[in-house]
Order: structure tokens, then C-alpha cells, then sequence
């Protein structure tokens, strides 16, 4: 064994949502356990945001970025997914020798990755890491379920799973409509398909599975997956590991380096009555064709509410995951709006163009409600500050994770499949007069804020089960 603290590689493939949760669980890992990490990125998701991100770790976690590799044969309207376990498949060799020189120089303890990376397994257990393979699934427990159960269904499943008559019902989830089935599944034509029954039959070689979730959150699937189950590695469930300060996106501050000047958000969140404003984002990648937000806009105005919306220009082709690999808009956003709409809103509403400090947002006292695509990052921040919401999903596990918001565990009203101004601004501000679903959704977030708090403290559910995944590592060794 080499001196030195215990080591953790861990693959982060694209997307801020597979990073940001696996950099927290890195750094839980160094306050608790005193291991060091390195966290494994790729050269496409190289952006400024991903960049100052990266920066702003500690000392005792550290990346090393994959060299790039070229993906100009894929289709030009290949799926995210498809992008993603392509660039992880081609790297492959740089992985390799980057696991074979920390085996040599590190006390490697373990390699993790998430789900479109786990074809990475293999090289890791050449790299030595029999036992100590780890699957980060960095979603729901509604979401792995569905994934663990993949290979059952296609087979159960003759047809296309927007096209059942029935929902999906699986052990201890909330029954799932075949339209809010994760978007990869619903063409069995599409490679994307493919790729995810392939990730899926990988699931069970893991040696463990670790889930960004908690039990109170997801109570009835969370005690099914408790249980061992023979031929399935053990669930734990260690979240929420969520981003601690938005600021880390966006300095490269050092603990010596002057600090930023707090955001101009803020700023006007000070003046704004206590739960009186409503935030609209949609996450690092989610876009909005240029229709749907002419409708979000007017809707927002007529809901009379006050609002703090991130905007970003639709994509060009339509997509909902136009900024997936870079969070920036393209275009100015502003010129999309509908006519006159900025000034006629200027004294409730205040617009940013690509980005807000989400945490920060979250965390303000006039923030009295969140108006959300529901990826599963955004979704434990807005649970974990307490925070209603109203669900609005685009693309991935979002629609399934809208079904377990608002018909399971009740922390969000679910916005009707024709988006139009009216049926937002009553959603808008049914959510935020506290009225009718309004006050079950508010009373249901506070009560799940208390238990997100309650499972990170010493002997609380999410600790104990890390401690647990600690233990297993270093025996192994």
C-alpha cells in the first residue's frame, strides 16, 4: 500500500448534473474520511462555467481533463446520451493509463462513475479495483428503479412506451405514464435506445450502487431498494449532494483571492417581499423553443407574480437540450421575448440573460418559489432550501422526475402538457397565494427540508450509509 491518504477516481462525463454532485461527494469524502479524489472530465464540456467550477475545489480534490477525441462521424441530431457514452467509449485508452499511473502513485481506494461512463468498469478492474467499482447515480430513485428494470421491460413491452395504454408500475414507485418513460426510451429505433438497455444490463456489475436521493423524498421506493436483493449490488442512499455556493461556478477565487462582488440579483431580491418572488430556470442546458417561451413570458405576466427569470435564446433546431454542453446562450435572449414585454414588466420581474447564482437565489428569503425543468440537481436545491415548485420538464429522467414531484411525494404542481399563459400563470400563482395544491406542495417542502437536514447529520441516514460504502472500500484493500 503507497503512503498517503486514501484515493478516489471518479469519472464525471458531461453535463454540470453528473459534476457538481460527484465533486460534493468528493469533498464529503475528504471532510469525513480524509481521502483525496480526482475527478475525471472530458475535454468537449471544457466551457468557462465547467472551468471556474473546477477551480474553485479545494486542494484535496483534483482534475485531470481526458484528452479530446473526435465525434465529427456521429449524426448531427444525435441524442445527448448517445454523445456522452460515444466520447466515454473513445477514451477509453487515455482512462487506462491515467488509472495504471494513480494505481502506481496513489493509494487508489476505489473508481466510480456514473451510468455512461460503466463501460469504463472493465479498465478499472485491470487498474485492480476488483471490489471497489461504484456506480454514482445521479438521479432519482424513481429513475434508477426504472433503469434496473430495463431489461424486464423491453422484453414485457412490445411497443413504444408513449404509446401504453396503462402506466408503468414498478416496486415501490409512483406509476410512471409510458410518455413520462426517460426520453432515451421512447423510440426503440433510436440508438439512444439501444445505449440505455446496454448502460442498464451493466447496472448489476457494479459493486456498489450510490444514489444522489434520500429516503423522505422517495419513501416507498427507498425502502424496496434498502432491501439486498440476490444477482443487484447493494443502493445507498448518501444524497443530497448538492452544490453548496453558486458562486463556485463562477469565481476562481481562492481562500486568499478578493471575493466577487455579490450578484445584482441579489440585490433586487433584497428589495422584493419575503416569498413573494417566483425564480424561472430551466438548469445548465435546458432551452425552450421560441413558442413555449412567447407563453412562458405572457404567462408570468399575467400570473401578476414577481419573477426572476433565466433566459436563454432558443435553440435553432428547436431542441430542449440546446445548451447542454455549453450553458451559454447563443443569441440574445432578450430579442425573442414578446413585444413589449420587458418594460411592461420592469417593476416585478427581472430577467438574466444565461445564468443566476441558483443557490444563492434558493436561499433568499423573497424566493417563495421555483419554477423548474426538474433535473435532479435543481430539484434536491430547491427541497434542501425549502423551496416549492412547479414543474416544467424538457428532456432525460426530467418528466419521470415531474411524476414523482407532484403525484408521489407532492413538493411541486406539474404543469399541463399544453404550455399556455394561462395555465402557467395559474399554476404561478396557485403555487405562490399558497392556495388549494399550493399549500400541501409549500407544507410538504418544509417538512422535507427538515429530513434532507436531519440524514446529513452525524448518525443520520445519508452519513451512515457513506460510512458504510468507506468501510467496504477499505477492507477491499
Amino acid at each position: 500500500m503507497k503512503d498517503g491518504p486514501p484515493h478516489v477516481a471518479m469519472l464525471a462525463t458531461p453535463g454540470m448534473g453528473h459534476l457538481i454532485p460527484l465533486a460534493e461527494l468528493a469533498k464529503r469524502l475528504a471532510a469525513r474520511h480524509g481521502a483525496t479524489a480526482t475527478l475525471l472530465t472530458f475535454a468537449s464540456t471544457a466551457s468557462a462555467t465547467q472551468r471556474a467550477f473546477l477551480a474553485s475545489l479545494p486542494p484535496c480534490v483534483s482534475n485531470e481533463t481526458l484528452p479530446p477525441v473526435d465525434l465529427s462521424d456521429l449524426p448531427h441530431d444525435a441524442l445527448i446520451e448517445t454523445l456522452m457514452s460515444e466520447e466515454c467509449a473513445r477514451s477509453l485508452p487515455a482512462l487506462s493509463n491515467i488509472l495504471a499511473e494513480m494505481r502506481r502513485t496513489t493509494r487508489l481506494m476505489a473508481f466510480v462513475t456514473d451510468p455512461f461512463g460503466i463501460d469504463t468498469f472493465d479498465i478499472a478492474r485491470d487498474a485492480g479495483m476488483v471490489g471497489r467499482r461504484c456506480l454514482f447515480f445521479p438521479g432519482s430513485l424513481h429513475a434508477l428503479t426504472l433503469m434496473l428494470h430495463l431489461p424486464e421491460l423491453v422484453v414485457s413491452v412490445p411497443g413504444e412506451f408513449r404509446d401504453l395504454a396503462e402506466p408503468v408500475r414498478l416496486p415501490g414507485c409512483v406509476p410512471i405514464p409510458g410518455p413520462d418513460v426517460i426520453s432515451p426510451l421512447q423510440d426503440r429505433s433510436s440508438p439512444a435506445y439501444s445505449l440505455m438497455v446496454h448502460l442498464a444490463e451493466r447496472f448489476l456489475e457494479a459493486d456498489a450502487i450510490l444514489v444522489n436521493s434520500f429516503d423522505a423524498a422517495e419513501p416507498e421506493v427507498a425502502a424496496v431498494l434498502r432491501q439486498p436483493k440476490p444477482g443487484r449490488p447493494p443502493v445507498y442512499h448518501i444524497g443530497p449532494l448538492i452544490l453548496t455556493s453558486s458562486d463556485n461556478i463562477t469565481s476562481h477565487a481562492s481562500d486568499t483571492a478578493p471575493q466577487p462582488p455579490r450578484a445584482a440579483c441579489l440585490e433586487w431580491l433584497d428589495r422584493q417581499p419575503a416569498r413573494s418572488v417566483i425564480f424561472v430556470s430551466f438548469g445548465s442546458g435546458g432551452t425552450l423553443p421560441a413558442e413555449q417561451m412567447r407563453e412562458l413570458a405572457l404567462g408570468l405576466e399575467l400570473s401578476g407574480q414577481h419573477f426572476l427569470w433565466v433566459v436563454r435564446s432558443p435553440s435553432d433546431d428547436g431542441s430542449l437540450s440546446g445548451n447542454y454542453y455549453d450553458s451559454e446562450s447563443k443569441k440574445d435572449p432578450f430579442a425573442y421575448l414578446p413585444e413589449g414585454f420587458v418594460e411592461r414588466t420592469k417593476d416585478v420581474g427581472l430577467l438574466l440573460p444565461s445564468w443566476a447564482p441558483q443557490i444563492e437565489v434558493l436561499v433568499h428569503e423573497a424566493t417563495g418559489g421555483f419554477l423548474t425543468h426538474c433535473g435532479w440537481n435543481s430539484t434536491l436545491e430547491s427541497l434542501v432550501h425549502g423551496v416549492p415548485m412547479v414543474a416544467w420538464p424538457l428532456y432525460a429522467e426530467q418528466r419521470l422526475n415531474a411524476v414523482m414531484l407532484s403525484e408521489g411525494v407532492g413538493a411541486a404542481i406539474r404543469l399541463p402538457e399544453m404550455k399556455e399563459k394561462e395555465t402557467i400563470a395559474v399554476a404561478v400563482r396557485e403555487l405562490m397565494a399558497g392556495e388549494g395544491k399550493g399549500a400541501a406542495v409549500r407544507a410538504k417542502v418544509a417538512e422535507l427540508k427538515k429530513a434532507a437536514a436531519e440524514g446529513l447529520r452525524e448518525g443520520g441516514a445519508a452519513t451512515t450509509a457513506l460510512d458504510e460504502v468507506v468501510k467496504n472500500w477499505v477492507g477491499e484493500n
